[in-house]
């Protein structure tokens, strides 16, 4: 339809929202579904953040707030910045968005002219290249295989870069895959970038805290305070702190970019909820109790899930550092034919067939650039997860 901006042909729709919206028309039609698709906690909002929110509607904290987010908002920013990652940012290097896609999206409208390439690891974020389509730039992709732990290597890293390379996207720990990179396999990267002083850093650490076995987070401009002035620290409250409704996102970088941010930013949404953002005050300077307890409850899970996955036939399933994703390989099931007699060609095969055999939702590699695997989000009950997996086997038990 002529109407339409061409823009749209460029860019699909986020493939573990369709997974979601597919089961929930599942269930809603009777069907007993387990949905494994969606990238959201399970556990509820911590009652003191709750509060906060009932105590700022209370106050009528009610009306337009600064563009990018409240005074109270980014010194609590500031200071997690400071006590978590040892990174100084003043208020005019932080910016609060709606979620941290829009934070995201906002810099590379901000920065991106046509032709400039963006890295991006595979397997990847579904929503990252379409951003970057939308914002006008060539996403360019870097494989990455199991045999390195689904983790970018500095000579993989190195090879990728051209005079045309803008912003490499850095996501650890990793959705889909839950990789998470230590402090020296960070190093080897900061060394390639150092070298290579046209490239920004665009750094998702939207996972930080969902981190187990002793695993030590660190982020770039941490581990390279040579990398500070042209690297942007993304993060948000989603995750870790239960609030993926409240859509809470921000960032630490340069003034200059955050400025430029700020500039989209009023043209497009304004200011995101204030009652959102003094509930992310709570969160990010309140108690930080309940972490611990819930990490326990996800290590628990991934254990279970990364067990019965690798007891199912044709599935090898590593064991990720953070996130609450596996990302498993179906490749020993294609060329099999499921009970439907359709023979499995690819991992959107191996979804779809799971879905309509088994009525388990779970989403395909292809959508995050690396396959044949699907995602697995154990953001869900024990017993969900445990019902899910014996399906699964099943499902792959019954492949001729």
């Amino acid at each position: 339809m002529a109407f339409l901006a061409d823009s749209l042909a460029r860019i699909k729709p986020s493939a573990t929202i369709a997974v979601t919206n597919k089961a929930r028309e599942l269930k809603a039609a009777g069907l007993d579904v387990i949905g494994l698709g969606a990238g959201e906690p399970d556990f509820d909002t911590p009652d003191n953040i709750k509060q906060a929110a009932v105590a700022a509607i209370n106050d009528g904290k009610t009306k337009y707030t600064a563009v990018d987010g409240i005074p109270e908002l980014k010194a609590a920013i500031s200071a997690k910045f400071k006590r978590d990652n040892g990174l100084d940012y003043d208020a005019s290097q932080i910016t609060v968005g709606t979620g941290g896609k829009q934070v995201l999206y906002n810099a590379l409208v901000a920065t991106l002219n046509e032709g400039d390439e963006v890295l991006i690891p595979t397997p990847y974020w579904v929503s990252y290249p379409d951003m970057v389509l939308l914002a006008g730039g060539t996403p360019t992709f870097v494989e990455t295989s199991m045999e390195t732990s689904f983790k970018l290597t500095a000579e993989a890293l190195d090879a990728a870069i051209t005079p045309k390379t803008k912003w490499l996207i850095f996501n650890s720990p990793s959705n889909p895959s839950g990789a998470a990179y230590s402090q020296a396999e960070l190093k080897a990267l900061t060394d390639v970038l150092v070298r290579h002083p046209h490239v920004w850093i665009m750094t998702d650490d939207m996972y930080e805290h969902l981190v187990y076995d002793d695993f030590q987070f660190a982020t770039p401009a941490q581990v390279e305070p040579q990398l500070y002035e042209r690297t942007l620290t993304v993060n948000g409250v989603s995750k870790a702190y239960a609030m993926t409704g409240w859509r809470i996102g921000y960032a630490g970088g340069p003034a200059h970019l955050i400025k430029a941010m700020a500039k989209i930013q009023s043209q497009s949404t304004s200011n995101p909820s204030s009652v959102s953002q003094w509930a992310a005050v709570e969160a990010l300077t309140g108690t930080q109790d309940f972490i611990e307890p819930n990490n326990a409850i996800f290590k628990r899970r991934r254990d279970l899930v990364v067990s019965m996955l690798n007891q199912a036939v044709g599935i090898s399933c590593p064991t990720p550092e953070g996130a609450f994703y596996v990302y498993p390989s179906c490749a020993g099931t294609m060329g099999k034919t499921a009970p439907s007699g359709k023979v499995l060609e690819s991992d959107e095969d191996f979804v779809t067939e799971l879905l309509e055999t088994e009525g388990v939702a779970v989403v395909q590699g292809s959508a995050f650039g690396l396959g044949p695997n699907f995602r697995i989000s154990y953001a869900t009950s024990d017993e969900a997860l445990e019902e899910a997996c014996m399906r699964i086997q099943r499902f792959c038990g019954n492949l001729k």
